[in-house]
């Protein structure tokens, strides 16, 4: 892939991107503020608007890196996360879970929405993408990439937040579920989350904890896409 295509295929994958993160920070934040925890609300973070939750290095830099440097083949990035003060919390442990979770389970949601709209472009409107017109040749293609990339992009980032390594959500999620002991011994870990996260990334142990979640997630949105008509 020559960096044209690269620049093309970058641009096509942003706006699922930005999309996916930011839906995913606002979840969190929304659940914290229905639960007790106003900080999300009162620092501006429950907008949409993906200004408000854009890290530079990791939002911006970080996934061009990527997508440039495996020709295309890979990108992945993050936002800047909900602040939130489990202390407001009206049953911290639990309500610590609940928030966690709102994130993976936002991403669900969203590659079960692209999906359907990909149900309804590949099924209901063929002559749109089979067509030689203006609209079936330059508009409908980078949109069924959006939609693709939106699926692939939300399923991805779900599975890799519920690794269960603080301070992902899925380690967030284990603190609450643990006993107090157990939890704050495991809690202890969180400093070098992010360490640990890389080492298995680097040596390929990510990607066999990320397969059976996404594997799990996939079955997931199958329950509510196969009764639709399937692909």
């Amino acid at each position: 892939m020559d960096i044209v295509n690269i620049l093309r295929s970058l641009t096509v994958a942003a706006i699922p991107i930005l999309f996916a993160i930011t839906f995913h920070e606002v979840a969190h934040g929304w659940v914290a503020d229905k639960l007790g925890d106003p900080t999300a609300r009162s620092m501006g973070r429950l907008s949409f608007n993906p200004l408000a939750h854009v890290d530079p290095v990791n939002t911006v830099v970080l996934p061009i890196v990527l997508f440039v440097v495996s020709n295309g083949m890979f990108i992945f990035g993050s936002a800047k996360p909900v602040p939130v003060d489990y202390r407001n919390l009206t049953n911290p442990r639990r309500d610590s879970a609940l928030v966690s979770a709102a994130g993976p389970v936002m991403n669900i949601i969203l590659a079960i929405v692209s999906l359907f709209v990909l149900l309804i472009l590949y099924k209901v409107l063929p002559h749109f993408i089979e067509g030689s017109d203006l609209l079936s040749s330059k508009i409908i293609p980078p949109v069924l990439q959006m939609l693709q990339y939106g699926v692939s992009f939300n399923i991805f980032i779900a599975a890799f937040n519920l690794i269960p390594i603080p301070p992902l959500d899925g380690g967030r999620i284990a603190l609450s579920l643990l006993p107090p002991r157990q939890a704050y011994m495991f809690s202890r870990l969180e400093p070098y989350g992010i360490y640990i996260v890389l080492i298995l990334w680097m040596t390929g142990l990510a990607r066999i904890i990320i397969y059976p979640i996404q594997m799990f997630i996939k079955f997931l949105i199958s329950l509510f896409i196969i009764p639709f008509g399937g692909f």
